[in-house]
């Protein structure tokens, strides 16, 4: 049995366990034509991976977010997985080779300063924050008023890091299907509107 796409993160607003009430809503139309599907802030990416999933008539799909290494993140998966990946897999062998607390919290916290600093490559800040949210206090993101990933350090006797059959899960569909990933301002998004389009708007709190 294939490994079934769904959010690589946990996040904020998530609406995995809303998923049969949100679909019970959708309108007629777009189980039976060719439409684009957009949403403007994409989050942890339930609603998308739902859609892309039981709609193989979507021509088309557009996500965004305001949130830079998230986008960063959704672009990685897609385009170069296995890298993510085998970084994954090493911080994860790191990480759970430690066998008390404390040593665990003091990797957590220099992690969390490499990814405050912004100075790695493409795959490593996806890994950082794959990673953070993963081991994090309840699987948080937040950031303080300098921009700076402040959630505090969670204690989990055994965090699955790299789930690498839930991520190549994810980036076959991204590739099969016809996904733009953009980041920036919300209200962009509408110049991609073409012919019957499903917008799917669920802002932040």
């Amino acid at each position: 049995m294939s490994t079934e796409a769904k959010p690589f993160l946990k996040w904020a607003g998530g609406k995995g366990q809303l998923l049969s009430q949100l679909s019970a809503h959708l309108p007629k139309r777009i189980s039976t034509e060719p439409f684009t599907y957009i949403e403007p802030f994409v989050g942890g990416g339930a609603m998308l991976f739902y859609m892309l999933q039981h709609f193989g008539n979507i021509r088309k799909a557009i996500i965004n977010d305001v949130n830079e290494d998230l986008i960063l993140t959704y672009r990685i998966i897609k385009d170069d997985v296995e890298a993510l990946i085998a970084n994954l897999d090493r911080l994860e062998k790191d990480y759970l080779a430690i066998s008390d607390q404390e040593g665990r919290s003091q990797v957590f916290y220099e992690v969390r300063e490499r990814y405050n600093q912004q100075n790695g490559d493409s795959i490593e800040r996806a890994s950082q924050l794959i990673f953070l949210n993963k081991t994090c206090f309840n699987g948080l993101y937040r950031v303080n008023s300098w921009g700076q990933f402040n959630v505090p350090f969670g204690k989990y006797a055994n965090p699955t890091i790299c789930n690498a059959k839930q991520l190549r899960a994810d980036s076959q569909l991204l590739q099969s299907a016809q996904v733009d990933i953009c980041q920036g301002d919300y209200a962009k998004t509408i110049q991609h509107i073409d012919g019957l389009t499903f917008v799917y708007l669920d802002p932040p709190y």
